[in-house]
């Protein structure tokens, strides 16, 4: 065995995204303690900075020390508690993972399903909540990863408040790529990933919880399902005041990374961010258009950072994503569940959003697909 060095690829699928130089500098930087005074201090700007990226004041704010999945745990097991009704919504492979939670916590999911590639349906929820009064939470996903498609986070969290429910959301791919605003749309609990738009490695997942949320996890009359993930634990580590608790040892040096690639976001501009996203978005769906191509996503509720992408009638979609990775050395994604076999993914995320990018992965379908 030898040290293993990786291929030069172009990630351009559904995450990771491309991880700037400035970034894996930070992560060849010397490991010190994760209670050292001067990491501690680190921390709090991380807390900040992810503050910023998600648009929010929220106290409880901060990278829990997994990828996504665990901010997706996090938020339902501190929330949730057994016989706990929860609305779900499930218009993609990922809302199908929150009733995962919910069912695993013991608690009961109540399903509103819309077809994949749709956006959640607003007067469906509306209906559930109106015939489940007292529900705890409402789940969706803003970003759905596995289609490409936004749902309306702000009418969504209106109706779950209207309701006296918390919204639980998925901002996964959102965070940094389109607009996202926490406190604006009243979000309680969300949560995200290190490696999409933010353009860190994988490994993290920033979440943040609202005063209501929080006061509902402080009022639980049973224990959190994770040890963990408790955030009555978690809290005395990164909210400690001049004392922090120990919990765990923290990834020191994942959170160097985060702490730079946040950086980066607020150096370029959260809303000049999302003006990149749109921008590269509209010149692949232009140079995919020119070459016969179509995205089925309706244009109003597509994702800039994720493009989902028909394959034509009779072309073998893993072929086309075999050749592009032997040949051009670049990653796109497939479709997932419904949609297996009938989509790629292209992301343009952080990073990876650039002009170059986009004219690359064109031209490399264009020759593809003449070669059938």
């Amino acid at each position: 065995m030898q040290s293993f060095l990786p291929p030069d690829r172009l990630l351009l699928g559904p995450g990771p995204s491309p991880v700037p130089a400035r970034v894996l500098a930070a992560l060849a930087r010397p490991t010190i303690g994760h209670l050292d005074p001067r990491f501690i201090a680190m921390m709090d700007e991380v807390k900040e900075l992810l503050r910023l990226a998600f648009r929010t004041g929220h106290a409880l704010t901060l990278p829990v020390s997994a990828p996504g999945s665990a901010g997706m745990e996090t938020a339902f097991v501190n929330l949730v508690e057994p016989g706990d009704t929860v609305i779900v919504c499930r218009n993609g492979v990922f809302g199908g993972r929150m009733r995962e939670n919910v069912v695993r916590i013991g608690a009961n999911a109540v399903m509103v399903d819309d077809p994949f590639g749709q956006p959640v349906d607003p007067d469906k929820v509306q209906a559930a909540l109106r015939a489940n009064p007292g529900a705890k939470a409402l789940a969706f996903v803003h970003a759905e990863t596995s289609t490409g498609v936004a749902s309306d986070a702000a009418t969504l969290c209106r109706l779950a408040r209207e309701h006296g429910a918390l919204s639980i959301v998925d901002a996964v791919t959102s965070l940094g790529g389109s607009p996202l605003e926490v406190d604006g749309w009243g979000i309680d609990a969300v949560y995200s990933g290190s490696q999409k738009c933010l353009s860190a490695p994988p490994g993290l997942s920033p979440v943040s919880f609202s005063e209501a949320a929080v006061a509902a996890i402080k009022a639980r009359r049973t224990p959190v399902q994770s040890w963990f993930l408790d955030l009555t634990l978690v809290m005395g580590y990164w909210q400690g005041e001049g004392a922090r608790a120990y919990h765990h040892t923290a990834p020191i040096n994942m959170l160097y990374a985060l702490h730079e690639a946040l950086l980066a976001l607020r150096e370029e501009g959260l809303e000049a961010a999302w003006a990149r996203h749109r921008a590269h978005h509209l010149r692949l769906r232009d140079g995919l258009e020119a070459l016969g191509l179509s995205l089925p996503v309706a244009p109003a509720v597509r994702l800039p950072q994720l493009n989902a992408v028909a394959v034509p009638a009779g072309v073998d979609e893993a072929a086309v994503r075999r050749t592009l990775l032997d040949r051009h050395g670049i990653e796109i994604g497939a479709g997932l569940g419904e949609l297996a076999g009938k989509i790629w993914r292209i992301g343009l995320m952080g990073h990876g959003s650039t002009p170059e990018n986009v004219d690359r992965v064109v031209a490399a379908f264009g020759e593809v697909l003449a070669r059938g």
